[in-house]
Protein backbone atom coordinates (compact mmCIF):
# COMPACT_ATOMS: atom_id res chain seq x y z
CA UNK A 1 0.00 0.00 0.00
CA UNK A 2 1.86 3.52 -0.68
CA UNK A 3 2.71 5.40 2.12
CA UNK A 4 1.08 8.77 3.06
CA UNK A 5 2.40 12.28 2.16
CA UNK A 6 5.90 12.67 3.72
CA UNK A 7 6.81 9.32 4.28
CA UNK A 8 10.30 8.85 3.75
CA UNK A 9 10.58 7.45 0.07
CA UNK A 10 7.27 8.89 -1.17
CA UNK A 11 7.51 10.64 -3.98
CA UNK A 12 6.86 13.99 -2.84
CA UNK A 13 9.69 13.24 0.10
CA UNK A 14 12.04 12.37 -3.05
CA UNK A 15 10.90 15.32 -4.93
CA UNK A 16 11.52 17.46 -2.23
CA UNK A 17 14.75 15.58 -1.63
CA UNK A 18 15.84 16.63 -5.22
CA UNK A 19 14.96 19.66 -5.47
CA UNK A 20 17.26 20.96 -2.13
CA UNK A 21 20.12 19.13 -3.95
CA UNK A 22 19.60 21.33 -7.00
CA UNK A 23 19.35 23.92 -4.78
CA UNK A 24 22.46 23.15 -2.76
CA UNK A 25 24.05 22.92 -6.13
CA UNK A 26 23.19 25.99 -7.71
CA UNK A 27 24.58 27.59 -4.25
CA UNK A 28 27.74 26.23 -4.58
CA UNK A 29 28.71 26.93 -8.33
CA UNK A 30 26.18 29.60 -9.57
CA UNK A 31 24.36 29.25 -12.31
CA UNK A 32 23.89 26.19 -13.80
CA UNK A 33 22.04 24.46 -17.21
CA UNK A 34 19.42 21.67 -16.74
CA UNK A 35 21.90 19.39 -18.11
CA UNK A 36 24.79 20.54 -15.72
CA UNK A 37 22.05 19.72 -13.23
CA UNK A 38 20.93 16.65 -14.15
CA UNK A 39 24.65 15.25 -14.37
CA UNK A 40 25.32 16.72 -10.83
CA UNK A 41 21.73 15.29 -9.53
CA UNK A 42 21.95 12.13 -11.46
CA UNK A 43 18.75 12.84 -13.09
CA UNK A 44 17.26 12.17 -16.63
CA UNK A 45 17.06 15.32 -18.58
CA UNK A 46 13.05 15.67 -18.56
CA UNK A 47 13.36 14.95 -14.50
CA UNK A 48 15.84 17.50 -14.33
CA UNK A 49 13.72 20.04 -16.52
CA UNK A 50 10.50 19.05 -14.25
CA UNK A 51 12.42 19.86 -11.16
CA UNK A 52 13.50 23.01 -12.65
CA UNK A 53 10.34 24.37 -13.36
CA UNK A 54 8.80 22.94 -10.38
CA UNK A 55 11.18 25.82 -8.64
CA UNK A 56 10.87 28.52 -10.87
CA UNK A 57 7.56 28.11 -10.55
CA UNK A 58 7.67 28.65 -6.88
CA UNK A 59 9.76 31.59 -7.23
CA UNK A 60 13.25 29.71 -5.92
CA UNK A 61 14.71 29.62 -9.30
CA UNK A 62 15.67 32.34 -11.92
CA UNK A 63 16.38 31.47 -15.60
CA UNK A 64 19.25 33.83 -16.47
CA UNK A 65 21.53 33.95 -19.10
CA UNK A 66 22.37 31.04 -21.58
CA UNK A 67 25.96 29.00 -21.81
CA UNK A 68 28.29 31.05 -24.25
CA UNK A 69 31.55 30.48 -26.30
CA UNK A 70 31.10 26.60 -26.50
CA UNK A 71 30.38 23.65 -29.19
CA UNK A 72 26.50 23.70 -30.02
CA UNK A 73 23.45 25.13 -29.49
CA UNK A 74 23.54 27.39 -26.33
CA UNK A 75 21.62 26.31 -23.00
CA UNK A 76 19.39 28.25 -20.64
CA UNK A 77 21.24 28.72 -16.92
CA UNK A 78 19.29 28.74 -13.79
CA UNK A 79 20.07 30.18 -10.49
CA UNK A 80 18.46 30.59 -7.17
CA UNK A 81 16.19 33.55 -6.95
CA UNK A 82 18.19 36.09 -4.36
CA UNK A 83 14.92 37.59 -3.18
CA UNK A 84 13.37 33.86 -1.93
CA UNK A 85 14.37 34.95 1.34
CA UNK A 86 16.60 37.13 3.57
CA UNK A 87 18.63 36.99 7.20
CA UNK A 88 19.79 39.14 9.31
CA UNK A 89 22.85 39.12 12.01
CA UNK A 90 23.99 40.99 14.42
CA UNK A 91 27.76 41.70 16.23
CA UNK A 92 27.39 43.15 19.87
CA UNK A 93 30.56 44.90 21.24
CA UNK A 94 30.64 47.17 24.28
CA UNK A 95 31.53 50.17 21.81
CA UNK A 96 28.63 48.92 18.88
CA UNK A 97 26.36 47.36 17.39
CA UNK A 98 26.99 45.95 13.67
CA UNK A 99 24.07 44.93 11.81
CA UNK A 100 23.49 43.21 8.15
CA UNK A 101 21.24 41.42 5.90
CA UNK A 102 22.14 39.04 3.64
CA UNK A 103 19.67 37.51 0.98
CA UNK A 104 19.53 33.85 0.29
CA UNK A 105 22.57 33.26 -1.68
CA UNK A 106 24.73 34.75 0.78
CA UNK A 107 25.58 38.02 -0.74
CA UNK A 108 24.72 41.26 2.07
CA UNK A 109 22.69 43.71 1.02
CA UNK A 110 22.40 46.41 3.79
CA UNK A 111 24.63 47.13 6.71
CA UNK A 112 24.46 49.66 9.41
CA UNK A 113 26.49 50.83 12.16
CA UNK A 114 25.37 51.63 15.65
CA UNK A 115 27.77 52.99 18.02
CA UNK A 116 26.69 52.41 21.67
CA UNK A 117 30.22 54.52 23.71
CA UNK A 118 29.95 54.30 26.93
CA UNK A 119 26.64 52.54 28.94
CA UNK A 120 24.62 54.82 26.52
CA UNK A 121 21.82 55.42 29.71
CA UNK A 122 18.19 55.56 28.16
CA UNK A 123 18.80 53.92 25.51
CA UNK A 124 17.43 50.29 26.39
CA UNK A 125 19.34 47.00 24.62
CA UNK A 126 16.09 46.47 23.28
CA UNK A 127 16.05 49.45 21.12
CA UNK A 128 19.84 49.30 20.10
CA UNK A 129 19.01 46.08 18.88
CA UNK A 130 15.81 47.21 16.51
CA UNK A 131 17.65 50.31 16.13
CA UNK A 132 20.76 48.52 14.39
CA UNK A 133 18.52 46.50 12.61
CA UNK A 134 15.89 48.74 11.50
CA UNK A 135 19.36 50.68 9.68
CA UNK A 136 20.22 47.23 7.90
CA UNK A 137 17.10 46.88 6.55
CA UNK A 138 16.52 49.96 5.69
CA UNK A 139 20.06 49.87 3.55
CA UNK A 140 18.83 46.60 1.93
CA UNK A 141 15.57 48.65 0.64
CA UNK A 142 13.62 45.94 2.84
CA UNK A 143 11.36 45.82 5.77
CA UNK A 144 11.17 43.87 8.90
CA UNK A 145 9.16 41.16 8.12
CA UNK A 146 11.19 40.62 5.20
CA UNK A 147 13.79 39.26 7.58
CA UNK A 148 13.00 35.22 7.89
CA UNK A 149 15.93 34.75 11.08
CA UNK A 150 17.91 36.86 13.20
CA UNK A 151 21.38 35.68 14.78
CA UNK A 152 22.74 38.05 17.77
CA UNK A 153 26.48 37.63 18.59
CA UNK A 154 27.92 38.39 21.86
CA UNK A 155 30.35 37.83 24.21
CA UNK A 156 29.87 35.84 26.81
CA UNK A 157 26.66 33.29 26.61
CA UNK A 158 23.24 33.31 27.55
CA UNK A 159 23.27 30.34 30.30
CA UNK A 160 20.15 28.31 28.87
CA UNK A 161 19.27 27.32 32.16
CA UNK A 162 18.45 30.82 33.72
CA UNK A 163 18.41 33.00 30.07
CA UNK A 164 21.06 35.25 31.62
CA UNK A 165 24.31 36.44 29.64
CA UNK A 166 27.76 35.13 31.75
CA UNK A 167 31.06 35.55 31.18
CA UNK A 168 30.94 39.37 29.78
CA UNK A 169 30.53 41.84 32.85
CA UNK A 170 32.14 44.51 30.58
CA UNK A 171 28.91 44.31 27.73
CA UNK A 172 26.47 47.10 29.61
CA UNK A 173 23.03 46.45 29.66
CA UNK A 174 22.79 42.91 28.41
CA UNK A 175 22.32 40.87 31.96
CA UNK A 176 19.52 41.19 32.56
CA UNK A 177 16.75 38.13 33.16
CA UNK A 178 14.23 39.13 31.23
CA UNK A 179 16.00 40.24 28.08
CA UNK A 180 15.65 37.55 26.07
CA UNK A 181 11.63 37.73 26.31
CA UNK A 182 11.43 41.70 25.91
CA UNK A 183 13.54 40.84 22.39
CA UNK A 184 11.23 38.05 21.14
CA UNK A 185 8.32 40.72 22.08
CA UNK A 186 10.23 43.06 19.87
CA UNK A 187 11.41 41.20 17.06
CA UNK A 188 8.78 39.92 14.56
CA UNK A 189 11.04 37.25 13.21
CA UNK A 190 12.29 34.06 15.27
CA UNK A 191 15.84 35.13 16.62
CA UNK A 192 18.94 32.75 18.23
CA UNK A 193 21.90 34.24 19.82
CA UNK A 194 25.48 32.98 20.11
CA UNK A 195 28.60 33.34 21.36
CA UNK A 196 30.79 35.60 19.12
CA UNK A 197 33.72 33.31 18.79
CA UNK A 198 31.62 30.24 18.34
CA UNK A 199 30.43 32.43 15.19
CA UNK A 200 33.98 33.18 14.06
CA UNK A 201 34.10 29.41 13.93
CA UNK A 202 31.23 28.77 12.17
CA UNK A 203 32.34 31.10 9.14
CA UNK A 204 35.67 29.61 8.97
CA UNK A 205 34.03 25.78 9.00
CA UNK A 206 31.46 27.47 6.43
CA UNK A 207 34.02 29.13 4.21
CA UNK A 208 37.87 29.23 5.42
CA UNK A 209 40.61 27.59 7.01
CA UNK A 210 38.51 24.72 8.35
CA UNK A 211 35.94 23.63 5.44
CA UNK A 212 35.90 20.22 5.62
CA UNK A 213 37.07 19.83 9.49
CA UNK A 214 34.92 17.82 11.89
CA UNK A 215 37.39 18.63 14.75
CA UNK A 216 39.12 21.72 15.42
CA UNK A 217 39.68 24.48 17.92
CA UNK A 218 39.68 28.15 17.53
CA UNK A 219 41.66 30.82 19.01
CA UNK A 220 39.91 34.27 19.21
CA UNK A 221 42.70 36.89 19.96
CA UNK A 222 41.41 40.51 19.42
CA UNK A 223 39.56 42.85 22.25
CA UNK A 224 39.36 39.18 24.30
CA UNK A 225 40.65 36.24 24.06
CA UNK A 226 38.86 33.06 23.53
CA UNK A 227 37.85 29.66 22.20
CA UNK A 228 35.91 28.05 20.20
CA UNK A 229 35.38 24.05 20.14
CA UNK A 230 34.11 22.12 17.05
CA UNK A 231 33.68 18.00 17.70
CA UNK A 232 32.64 15.54 15.51
CA UNK A 233 31.11 18.86 13.35
CA UNK A 234 29.18 20.70 15.79
CA UNK A 235 30.01 23.18 18.46
CA UNK A 236 30.54 22.42 21.30
CA UNK A 237 28.91 24.60 24.00
CA UNK A 238 29.15 23.23 27.89
CA UNK A 239 26.35 23.25 29.87
CA UNK A 240 25.90 26.60 30.46
CA UNK A 241 27.34 28.03 27.45
CA UNK A 242 30.55 28.89 28.63
CA UNK A 243 32.74 26.48 27.14
CA UNK A 244 35.73 27.52 25.50
CA UNK A 245 36.17 31.17 27.41
CA UNK A 246 40.11 30.25 27.99
CA UNK A 247 40.63 33.83 29.13
CA UNK A 248 39.75 32.24 32.54
CA UNK A 249 42.46 29.30 32.30
CA UNK A 250 45.11 29.20 35.29
CA UNK A 251 48.51 29.29 33.18
CA UNK A 252 51.73 28.82 34.50
CA UNK A 253 53.82 32.34 33.94
CA UNK A 254 51.02 34.55 35.55
CA UNK A 255 50.01 35.27 39.22
CA UNK A 256 46.92 32.82 40.05
CA UNK A 257 43.57 35.38 39.18
CA UNK A 258 41.17 34.13 41.58
CA UNK A 259 37.45 35.57 41.47
CA UNK A 260 38.08 35.63 37.90
CA UNK A 261 34.11 37.00 36.65
CA UNK A 262 34.40 40.00 38.94
CA UNK A 263 37.74 40.43 37.13
CA UNK A 264 36.45 39.41 33.44
CA UNK A 265 39.89 38.32 33.14
CA UNK A 266 42.11 34.68 33.80
CA UNK A 267 45.43 33.76 33.60
CA UNK A 268 45.27 33.22 29.75
CA UNK A 269 44.02 36.47 28.74
CA UNK A 270 47.08 38.16 30.93
CA UNK A 271 49.67 36.17 30.00
CA UNK A 272 49.15 36.29 25.87
CA UNK A 273 45.42 38.44 25.24
CA UNK A 274 45.77 41.40 23.75
CA UNK A 275 46.55 43.76 26.26
CA UNK A 276 49.99 41.89 27.35
CA UNK A 277 50.93 42.42 23.95
CA UNK A 278 52.15 46.06 24.24
CA UNK A 279 53.30 45.33 27.87
CA UNK A 280 55.56 43.39 26.49
CA UNK A 281 56.94 45.21 23.84
CA UNK A 282 57.66 47.95 26.35
CA UNK A 283 59.65 45.48 28.40
CA UNK A 284 61.74 45.02 25.70
CA UNK A 285 62.13 48.11 25.00
CA UNK A 286 60.49 48.74 21.54
CA UNK A 287 60.26 52.53 20.70
CA UNK A 288 56.99 53.88 19.46
CA UNK A 289 54.36 51.52 20.74
CA UNK A 290 51.01 52.03 19.69
CA UNK A 291 48.55 54.16 21.66
CA UNK A 292 45.24 54.09 21.56
CA UNK A 293 42.57 50.81 21.78
CA UNK A 294 45.37 47.65 23.16
CA UNK A 295 43.76 45.38 20.28
CA UNK A 296 44.41 47.76 18.28
CA UNK A 297 47.99 48.39 19.45
CA UNK A 298 48.40 44.60 19.74
CA UNK A 299 47.50 44.03 15.88
CA UNK A 300 50.00 46.98 14.92
CA UNK A 301 52.92 45.14 17.14
CA UNK A 302 52.79 41.77 15.80
CA UNK A 303 52.56 42.56 12.49
CA UNK A 304 55.56 44.80 12.87
CA UNK A 305 57.63 42.04 14.57
CA UNK A 306 56.74 39.43 11.90
CA UNK A 307 58.10 41.97 9.50
CA UNK A 308 60.83 43.28 11.21
CA UNK A 309 64.54 42.01 11.65
CA UNK A 310 65.63 43.38 15.00
CA UNK A 311 66.34 41.48 18.09
CA UNK A 312 64.05 43.60 20.06
CA UNK A 313 60.66 42.51 18.03
CA UNK A 314 62.55 38.67 17.12
CA UNK A 315 62.33 38.36 21.08
CA UNK A 316 58.64 39.88 21.03
CA UNK A 317 57.01 37.36 18.32
CA UNK A 318 59.06 34.21 19.95
CA UNK A 319 57.88 35.12 23.59
CA UNK A 320 54.35 36.36 22.44
CA UNK A 321 54.16 32.97 20.55
CA UNK A 322 55.26 31.13 23.47
CA UNK A 323 52.76 32.42 25.53
CA UNK A 324 50.18 31.61 23.11
CA UNK A 325 51.32 27.68 23.09
CA UNK A 326 51.01 27.63 26.83
CA UNK A 327 47.59 28.05 26.94
CA UNK A 328 46.73 26.00 23.64
CA UNK A 329 48.93 22.99 25.01
CA UNK A 330 46.28 22.42 27.33
CA UNK A 331 43.14 22.98 25.07
CA UNK A 332 45.38 20.45 23.04
CA UNK A 333 46.18 17.92 25.40
CA UNK A 334 42.46 17.96 26.33
CA UNK A 335 40.59 17.53 23.25
CA UNK A 336 43.20 16.21 20.36
CA UNK A 337 41.65 18.58 17.91
CA UNK A 338 43.05 17.67 13.94
CA UNK A 339 43.12 21.50 13.74
CA UNK A 340 43.60 24.83 15.24
CA UNK A 341 42.46 27.74 13.61
CA UNK A 342 44.32 30.91 14.50
CA UNK A 343 41.50 34.01 14.07
CA UNK A 344 40.95 37.69 15.59
CA UNK A 345 43.72 40.74 14.78
CA UNK A 346 46.22 40.20 17.59
CA UNK A 347 47.25 36.48 15.51
CA UNK A 348 46.02 37.12 12.10
CA UNK A 349 48.43 40.19 11.77
CA UNK A 350 51.21 37.84 12.46
CA UNK A 351 50.71 35.92 9.40
CA UNK A 352 53.12 33.12 8.61
CA UNK A 353 55.27 33.78 11.03
CA UNK A 354 53.70 34.24 14.12
CA UNK A 355 51.93 30.75 12.92
CA UNK A 356 55.22 28.82 12.50
CA UNK A 357 56.57 29.89 16.27
CA UNK A 358 53.19 28.61 17.80
CA UNK A 359 53.04 25.41 15.70
CA UNK A 360 56.86 24.94 16.71
CA UNK A 361 56.42 25.73 20.31
CA UNK A 362 53.01 23.91 20.78
CA UNK A 363 54.74 20.47 19.58
CA UNK A 364 57.02 21.19 22.54
CA UNK A 365 54.48 21.71 25.25
CA UNK A 366 51.45 19.38 23.93
CA UNK A 367 51.89 15.17 22.98
CA UNK A 368 49.33 15.76 19.56
CA UNK A 369 50.32 17.58 16.82
CA UNK A 370 47.24 19.52 15.06
CA UNK A 371 48.33 21.32 12.27
CA UNK A 372 47.75 25.52 12.71
CA UNK A 373 46.57 27.53 10.28
CA UNK A 374 45.79 31.08 10.02
CA UNK A 375 42.27 31.91 9.66
CA UNK A 376 40.63 33.04 6.62
CA UNK A 377 37.63 35.16 7.47
CA UNK A 378 39.21 38.30 8.55
CA UNK A 379 36.49 40.86 7.32
CA UNK A 380 33.93 41.10 9.99
CA UNK A 381 34.25 37.16 11.18
CA UNK A 382 31.17 37.37 13.84
CA UNK A 383 28.97 39.42 11.51
CA UNK A 384 29.56 36.44 9.06
CA UNK A 385 29.33 33.55 11.07
CA UNK A 386 26.16 35.19 12.52
CA UNK A 387 24.46 35.44 8.97
CA UNK A 388 25.94 32.16 7.58
CA UNK A 389 24.23 30.75 11.10
CA UNK A 390 20.47 32.58 10.48
CA UNK A 391 21.76 31.67 6.74
CA UNK A 392 21.45 27.69 7.27
CA UNK A 393 17.72 28.13 9.04
CA UNK A 394 16.33 30.12 6.52
CA UNK A 395 17.19 27.93 3.36
CA UNK A 396 16.42 24.92 5.47
CA UNK A 397 12.67 26.39 5.60
CA UNK A 398 12.71 28.59 2.46
CA UNK A 399 13.93 25.60 0.25
CA UNK A 400 11.59 22.77 1.68
CA UNK A 401 9.09 22.15 -0.95
CA UNK A 402 7.45 19.05 0.52
CA UNK A 403 5.23 21.20 2.61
Amino acid sequence: MAGTAGTPGTPRVLRAMNDRAALDLLLEHGPLSRTRIGKLTGLSKPTASQLLSRLEAAGLVLATGTTEGRPGPSAQLYEVNPAAGHAAGLDVTPQRILAAVADITGRTVGRFELPTPGRRTGTPVVQQVTDALDGAVKAAGLARDDVHRLVIGTPGAFDPTTGRLRYASHLPGWHSPTLLEELAAALPMPFEYENDVNLVALAEQRLGAARGHADFVLLWNQEGLGAALVLGGRLHRGWTGGAGEVGFLPVPGTPLVRQVTKANSGGYQELAGSQAVPRLARELGIKDVPQGPYAEAAAELVARAAQAGDDAHRHLLQTYATRLATGLASLVSVLDPELVVLSGASLTSGGEPLRALVQTELEELAASRPRLVVGDVREHPVLRGALESALATTRDEVFDTSR
